[in-house]
């Protein structure tokens, strides 16, 4: 087999098939979910437009996870962000502390808030319209709580300060936290958004990136009250988050009643032995390790995938994918090899 040629679907899009997933249910085919892949893919399955062309690269974006074989495309909405992606160099690493902007009160009163109103909520109805039949879309947003928090205070500022200024503390999170709600509330009000997925990095390999007490005061609220507004509006949420999380996951199923949970790693959790866990109490998103599908042959990924869709066939509660995301240094074939494995058993 040709590991490197694009696999294309054999099937139309039926966007049900992941809401059984994230009903825990067996979906009618393997099933597949990606947060997003990189601009060669993008290149590689529809050439065209380039990301600085808007609209008409988001349609394109939307069109390779079609003919990938996927029953949605997830987005984000330009016009809303709270920071400037360029004060941090695009590299393999960067400090949590690069780019800090509020490190006492006075920035923290000096600070120009962005409007969640601004994003751009006509683009759901733009894209709708071109929108393949049986597909939905799946809004994320410009980073999550915890991460917008840290990004704007710095990950040491923010360690010091939860022990000697908590008013700032809680301050920043009122104002990160409500926006990311508003943000959400407006986008489940469009047909074409099937489910929302609430992207942020709550851990590292060991532990939480900050105390557990600490994601219940200030984080976990927030994703309480963004669950309960989508669960409203019938639409159910899928948690990205990296990290260590088996002393939070009754936070994360119970509290703020999460239906899938996204990002797996081979060395906190592989994405097997929380299948056998949890995935009676919350759909186990992806989970082919990042590591795995960038040192493995095709062969290997094919046979690691589709083991992983027969362990879940007749249970439900899952969908094929990476533990993270496809990023520029994991070998396209690998990547495709993990498709076809779902495709193969349509």
């Amino acid at each position: 087999m040709n590991w490197n040629e694009i696999p294309e679907r054999k099937e139309k899009p039926n966007f049900e098939n992941l809401l059984a997933v994230l009903r825990r249910e067996v979906p009618d085919r393997p099933t597949l979910f990606e947060f997003y892949f990189n601009e060669r893919i993008y290149s590689r399955v529809i050439p065209g437009p380039t990301p600085s062309e808007g609209s008409a690269w988001l349609r394109r974006f939307i069109q390779t996870f079609h003919r990938l074989g996927y029953d949605f495309a997830t987005i984000l909405l330009p016009g809303f962000q709270f920071s400037d992606p360029d004060l941090r160099e695009t590299k393999e690493t960067f400090s949590l502390n690069e780019g800090a902007v509020i490190r006492n009160q006075k920035e923290f009163d000096a600070f120009d808030w962005p409007n969640p109103e601004e994003a751009d909520y006509d683009l759901f109805k733009q894209l709708s319209e071109g929108l393949p039949k049986g597909m939905k879309l799946i809004p994320y947003s410009p980073d999550g709580v915890l991460e917008n928090v840290i990004r704007l205070m710095g990950f040491d500022t923010l360690c010091y300060r939860l022990y000697d200024d908590l008013q700032l503390v809680e301050d920043v999170f009122e104002q990160v936290g409500s926006r990311l709600v508003q943000y959400y509330k407006k986008a489940v009000q469009y047909d074409c958004v099937g489910a929302c997925l609430a992207n942020d990095d709550w851990g590292f390999s060991s532990n939480t990136l900050i105390s557990i007490d600490a994601l219940r005061r200030f984080v976990f609220p927030w994703y309480r009250q963004i669950v309960d507004i989508s669960h409203a509006a019938g639409k159910p949420v899928i948690l990205h988050s990296c990290g260590y999380f088996e002393n939070i996951v009754e936070d994360i199923i119970e509290d703020m009643h999460f239906d899938g949970r996204h990002s797996y790693e081979d060395n906190i959790m592989p994405a097997e032995e929380a299948y056998e866990k949890y995935h009676d109490r919350i759909a186990i998103i992806g989970g082919i390790d990042v590591n795995f599908l960038c040192e493995s042959t095709p062969d290997e990924v094919y046979a690691r995938s589709k083991a992983m869709l027969e362990r879940a066939s007749d249970r439900g509660g899952f969908a094929l994918g990476t533990g993270n995301s496809v990023p520029e240094y994991m070998p396209d074939e690998n990547f495709f090899a993990l498709i076809r494995a779902a495709l193969d058993l349509r």
